[in-house]
């Protein structure tokens, strides 16, 4: 509802509490009977009368048993005069005991002014509101095309490099970025400029914005922070017109920093879409390219933006002279997920038995963001039990809610389907034991969390960038260990073995036709992906290659998936002892630590 319409309704409500006052206090009196002169002629002359009033044209009686009433004459002539007429004599007229009172002015203004001016005074009212809203639109109006680009200056919770931990490369990159624009003349002594722009590309999660609040934190300037999203509005032409009142306000502020977060949703590519040039979002790119380095530079205006998508940018976005530094957050490794952890343990009770060194160790692929939400999740876990520390089992018991999901409690499998998921996930475990290249087991379970069953828990020992082969004709072979093991124990297969199968034909075709590590079609890459954003997001291979091709890639993933299986069934079959013995203690204890699972093939 439109907050004129919610004047105009408060209005009316008041109007109609008002008048249902004035009807209460009117009801709340008993009024008095009217009477006609000659009904009070005769009561005087029974001298019933005690009191008359004459107030105008108003008689007011009062009866010597206290009974009220009213009555009227003409204005112009004396009561006593229309009670002669009736044939009254001087001695009952005077017994009547008439008094004549005078109008007051208070008495005129409450009797008819105030209720022929109430209505009006309320009318009044309801115009105020309204012109009232419409003053504030017209100021909306105006304001329309203005950024709302927040200003943060120096605060008391100031954020600086040492609350951003990891990402060293990032921060040197960043620290010349602070020296510009703390000592200018410095480098402008050696002929040096500063840079325009810096774009922090990496995964959601990996720091981005916390990095441009350290950059302002560090530099002590002014801090214009807005969202990308925040330029596009369906008139043409606003988008553009807040990116010149952005960079207007960041000019009278200068040296400063103007950051826009998720810059591709103005950045994309310009000419991919259904609005051609005059496409809001087009209109506002250019007004970007054009404040950034165009015919009228800014001085001391420095551009951080932030995205995970770089790959859709504009290319005029990305050349030098516009955002000169590219800087990349990747995922931490194992040394700057314990100092991240540091980070956000300050403040949380921890038992002495946590080590975040551990903690480190079972999180590998983890953003910035996932270990807050992780350290989090323990501090509620604990909390939920009544605890007064976070210990060590809340915090790996969160790492698996982080990964799979809360544990499903209520989901109770009957005796057959537990014991199938037991050999099921027994099979992961036995494959990734025995296979050279497979990471180690850190836990085997068959409690139910998120969509899973059960899982098996696999981190590597340390973190790499670079996957061998062998690695992944491993992983196919420890993603079919399940549904071998089924099928050797069983007999027979089950749905549980369908998203193993999924991955495990997926990575198959990447072996085949992204990384080049076909022996049959050797070192080609098969296909250019591209992503279709129409109607939601889709993902459709360019081909690049006949349809004899494409028949020798569906041979060859065939083959490796093929073999893959042949691998886990050989170790299934051979080391049935172990699979029974791993089955059995995960359908009496549910779970299998690290520990104990290599106690069984000590």
């Amino acid at each position: 509802m439109k907050p004129l319409s919610k004047n105009i309704i408060i209005a009316l409500i008041s109007l109609l509490a008002l008048s249902a006052i004035f009807s209460s206090l009117q009801l709340g009196t008993p009024k008095p009977e009217i009477i006609s002169m000659t009904t009070l002629s005769q009561q005087i002359e029974q001298g019933l009368v005690q009191t008359t009033e004459v107030e105008g044209s108003d008689v007011s009686i009062t009866l010597k048993d206290g009974t009220k009433e009213k009555s009227r004459k003409d204005g112009s002539v004396a009561l006593e005069q229309v009670l002669g007429q009736y044939g009254l004599s001087a001695d009952n007229i005077r017994e009547a005991n008439i008094a004549i009172k005078d109008r007051g002015a208070r008495s005129y203004f409450l009797g008819v002014i105030l209720p022929s001016l109430l209505p009006l005074f309320l009318l009044i009212i309801v115009f105020w509101f309204m012109i009232r809203q419409m003053q504030g639109a017209n100021n909306k109006a105006l304001s329309f095309g203005m950024s709302n680009a927040r200003e943060i200056k120096d605060t008391k919770q100031k954020v600086t490099f040492k609350d951003v931990a990891g990402s060293r490369e990032a921060k040197e990159e960043l620290q010349e970025i602070v020296q510009f624009l703390k000592d200018p003349k410095k480098f402008a002594d050696l002929g040096a400029k500063l840079p325009k722009g810096v774009l922090m590309m990496g995964r959601p999660g990996t720091g981005k914005t916390l990095m441009a609040r350290a950059v302002a934190g560090e530099a002590g300037v002014p801090f214009f922070h807005m969202s990308g999203s925040e330029f596009v509005e369906m008139f043409v032409g606003v988008g553009a017109s807040r990116v010149r009142d952005l960079f207007t306000r960041a000019k009278k502020s200068a040296p400063c920093i103007v950051f826009i977060d998720e810059i591709d949703a103005v950045g994309r590519q310009r000419g991919a879409g259904l609005g051609g040039s005059h496409d809001e979002r087009e209109q506002t790119l250019n007004q970007i390219l054009v404040e950034m380095d165009g015919f009228d530079p800014n001085i001391g205006v420095i551009v951080i933006a932030a995205t995970n998508r770089p790959d859709v940018l504009d290319p005029a976005l990305l050349r030098p002279g516009r955002f000169d530094r590219r800087v990349v957050l990747d995922l931490p490794d194992i040394n700057e997920r314990e100092e991240i952890l540091g980070i956000h343990a300050k403040g949380k009770p921890l038992a002495s038995e946590v080590t975040m060194r551990r903690v480190a160790e079972r999180t590998p692929g983890f953003s910035g963001a996932d270990l807050m939400n992780l350290l989090n999740e323990a501090a509620i876990r604990a909390a939920r039990f009544d605890r007064k520390e976070i210990t060590q089992e809340d915090v790996l018991d969160s790492i698996e809610k982080v990964l799979l999901g809360p544990e499903r409690k209520s989901f109770i499998m009957n005796k057959e389907e537990k014991k199938i998921t037991a050999y099921h996930e027994a099979g992961h475990a036995l494959v990734a034991r025995m296979l050279p290249n497979a990471d180690p087991v850190h836990k085997v379970s068959i409690i139910s969390r998120g969509s899973a069953g059960g899982y098996t828990l696999k981190l590597p020992s340390e973190d790499r960038r670079l996957h061998k082969r062998a690695e992944f004709l491993d992983d196919m072979a420890v993603m079919l260990g399940g549904f071998i093991a089924e099928k050797e124990t069983f007999g027979d297969v089950t749905t549980g073995a369908s998203d193993d199968l999924r991955k495990c034909t997926r990575l198959a075709r990447e072996l085949v036709t992204r990384y080049g590590m076909s022996d049959v079609l050797g070192p080609q890459v098969f296909g250019e992906p591209q992503e279709m954003v129409f109607l939601g997001r889709e993902i459709h291979e360019q081909r690049n290659y006949s349809e004899r091709t494409a028949e020798a890639i569906d041979a060859e993933v065939h083959t490796l998936v093929s073999r893959a299986m042949e691998v886990a069934r050989g170790i299934i079959q051979k080391e049935k002892t172990f699979l029974d013995k791993v089955a059995g203690i995960l359908l009496e204890k549910e779970t299998i630590e690290k520990e104990e699972f290599a106690a069984i093939f000590a």
